[in-house]
């Protein structure tokens, strides 16, 4: 039973994996059983296919389908069309033919590598002929025929079964990303006056890369199922630049965070710093929190209270002098720090103003549909 418990709950954990694995299964069988069903030459392009364009969100399918059907389309018409009006009746020309189909599409491909599958396309109608001995527009035909049936198999299944929306899986990218910046501002903060854990602070660093990388991929696939009318999600360009402007100012802090603070600066800032650290800390994973139910922001103040201690403290530690006596690269350090404090809480402000605009389009996307069902 323990055991049972435990597979349970790693199923669902990647409901969202299971989900993809379940639709692709789908997509291959409905595939093959359509090719077959309409007598096509090769079922096997309907099949793959099918797994090629069933992604994991209807808006990274859409991406896939079309990327994928302009590129065979594509090479269809170049392969098929060079194969008919240009003779190849012996070996010799028949390889000049394929050096004549494949290095332009090659061209094409590096410069758009959206359209990779033309170079296999016109491969596939330009040879398959000549092996079988059959008609060159006829293979033109069957190729286009069994890959429309393929995107048109996955692309349907991606809608019916188990659909899974982009703008969902920005919302969990984008609070994960939140919660890593949490992480490294307080191991940043932390460093000002106990020194770094530099393999720590390196292995948080390349994991908000990995999340930003990620959280533009969905940003992108959300804002195609909005613009096909798929999704009635929030614009997510506000969010995904509210959140860079984030790393940014998390880079900025590690510049201005190199060494500890001197001893005598210590002392008069790590209540403020700490004060700091907690409430940004707290106010970024509640966001993210808040991000992933679809809620309203969290309270902002408590930070601005804490920035506004630190700001005062700072005044007094310079009208104590106790600046002027530092190194010039302290007191660099030192005037970067609170530059690039100052700086995050203009995007903590923006932070909380957008992940309210989420929480009023979740509440509207669930009273829509609500009614609709009524």
């Amino acid at each position: 039973m323990a055991l049972l418990k435990r597979l349970l709950d790693r199923m669902r954990s990647r409901k969202t994996q299971l989900a993809l694995a379940i639709r692709i299964t789908i997509a291959a069988t409905a595939a093959y059983a359509v090719a077959s069903a309409l007598h096509l030459l090769l079922p096997l392009w309907a099949v793959l296919t099918s797994l090629i364009v069933t992604q994991m969100s209807v808006g990274r399918s859409l991406k896939a389908t079309r990327d994928y059907m302009l590129g065979t389309i594509g090479g269809a018409i170049y392969g098929g069309a060079i194969a008919v009006f240009i003779p190849h009746s012996s070996e010799a020309a028949l390889l000049a033919l394929l050096v004549l189909a494949v290095a332009p599409l090659a061209l094409i491909a590096a410069i758009n590598p959206s359209l990779t599958a033309a170079t296999v396309t016109a491969v596939i109608v330009l040879l398959v002929p000549a092996m079988n001995h059959a008609d060159p527009l006829a293979s033109t035909i069957d190729r286009v025929s069994e890959v429309a049936v393929g995107a048109v198999v996955g692309l349907l299944v991606s809608f019916l079964v188990l659909p899974s929306r982009a703008v969902g899986q920005t919302r969990l990218n984008a609070s994960h990303l939140l919660e890593l910046i949490a992480d490294v501002f307080a191991e940043l903060l932390a460093s000002l006056t106990r020194g770094r854990d530099n393999d720590a602070l390196h292995r948080l660093q390349d994991g908000i890369g990995s999340a930003l990388a990620a959280l533009n991929a969905t940003g992108s696939e959300a804002e195609r199922e909005r613009s096909a009318r798929l999704s009635s999600g929030p614009d997510t360009g506000p969010l995904l630049r509210t959140i860079l402007r984030l790393r940014h100012d998390v880079v900025m802090l590690g510049r201005a965070t190199v060494v500890p603070l001197p001893a005598e600066l210590q002392t008069r800032l790590s209540g403020p710093l700490s004060e700091v650290s907690v409430a940004i800390t707290q106010f970024l994973r509640s966001a993210a929190a808040a991000l992933r139910a679809g809620a309203g922001a969290p309270a902002i103040r408590p930070v601005h209270l804490a920035l506004r201690h630190y700001a005062d403290e700072v005044a007094a530690v310079r009208h104590d002098g106790l600046i002027r006596g530092q190194p010039g690269e302290t007191a660099e350090r030192f005037y970067a720090l609170g530059f690039s404090l100052e700086q995050m809480r203009q995007n903590l402000a923006d932070l909380d103003r957008v992940v309210g605009e989420w929480a009023e389009k979740s509440t509207a996307g669930v009273t829509a549909e609500t009614d609709e069902n009524t």
